[in-house]
């Protein structure tokens, strides 16, 4: 009973259905081998795959590093709960449902805020000026995910409130879709979606997350792994942070590396690199503190079943 509503309440975090993976296949903890969980719009990870570093940095510890692709936050919380996975990266919102339903991880460390990394937008002949025009207007959107919050705060500033517009729960494909045929009067949604939606057919953005939301993205851990192997954490941090700073030096070179590995145009996928902080950090209070404001909006909006302490979901590296 458990592990479905695990299932049922990521799966609802980002509308996909979830990788099914069985209790059975629960791997061993293995000191050796640090499983990383990623998806190949996270573009610090994926270049760091392409690169190789970790394995060179690692290999003098005796640790092999595996990495294994999901499709999205959901399924690779799912791999961290059951253990197919020993680290992985996702946005703000995926851990609140994960936490709700009970899945074990904890918060390890995050990348700056990237409020210019999603927005809300419309077609670019569109009779909408400000958010406040969307009063009664249809919005596509991710339900539960980042966006989901965007979306609350961005009403709530511009004097409307959630039950004042129509959202329109779709996966970005479908929204992206529904958008360009305008079935839905505006779409709220993060990069590289946003950013191909500019180039590709003139979208407009009516508004970011500047002033308005922070956009943290996260590194979770397995919880025994994080306990009994910080120091692979620590070496894994700092070939981040390294990767990190390569990336904001040189933007178009780490565009055109990351462009075929992604599957985008170059132009794409240097403009959401430049709205992504690519600085990774260690996990602070102040940030719990910004990720349980989160958890408390998606509770009231009762899109959790229960309230959650996201300070219980983590441990501190040392």
């Amino acid at each position: 009973m458990k592990r479905q509503f695990l299932k049922q309440a990521l799966g609802l975090a980002l509308g996909l259905s979830v990788l099914s993976l069985s209790p059975a296949v629960h791997a061993e903890y293995n000191p050796k081998l640090l499983r990383i969980g990623f998806q190949k719009s996270a573009s610090l990870l994926t270049l760091l795959k392409a690169e190789g570093t970790l394995e060179k940095r690692l290999a003098a510890k005796g640790v092999e590093v595996k990495w294994v692709e999901f499709p999205a936050g959901p399924q690779l919380l799912e791999g961290l709960n059951v253990g197919a996975i020993d680290f992985g990266y996702v946005g703000e919102a995926p851990p609140i449902f994960a936490q709700a339903a009970g899945a074990n991880f904890v918060y390890v460390g995050h990348e700056e805020t990237a409020p210019r990394a999603e927005a809300l937008i419309v077609q670019k002949d569109s009779p909408i000026k400000s958010v406040a025009d969307l009063k009664g207007k249809k919005i596509a959107l991710n339900k539960g995910s980042n966006v989901h919050y965007l979306l609350v705060k961005l009403l709530e500033k511009h004097g409307l409130k959630y039950s004042d517009i129509q959202p329109t729960f779709l996966p970005p494909a479908d929204a992206r879709a529904a958008f360009e045929r305008g079935s839905v009067d505006a779409w709220v949604i993060w990069d590289p979606y946003t950013a191909a939606a500019q180039q590709q057919i003139g979208a407009r953005i009516l508004a970011d997350g500047s002033g308005v939301v922070n956009n943290y993205a996260f590194f979770l851990a397995e919880r025994q792994f994080a306990s009994q192997r910080s120091d692979v954490i620590k070496d894994l941090f700092e070939v981040l942070q390294q990767t990190g700073q390569w990336i904001n030096g040189n933007y178009k070179p780490a565009a055109a590396k990351l462009a075929p590995l992604q599957g985008l145009d170059p132009q794409v996928v240097e403009q959401t690199i430049r709205n992504y902080s690519n600085l990774v950090k260690p996990i602070s209070p102040s940030v719990i503190e910004a990720q349980q404001k989160l958890g408390d909006t998606f509770f009231e909006l009762k899109l959790i079943p229960k309230a959650i302490v996201v300070k219980d979901a983590t441990l501190a590296i040392r």
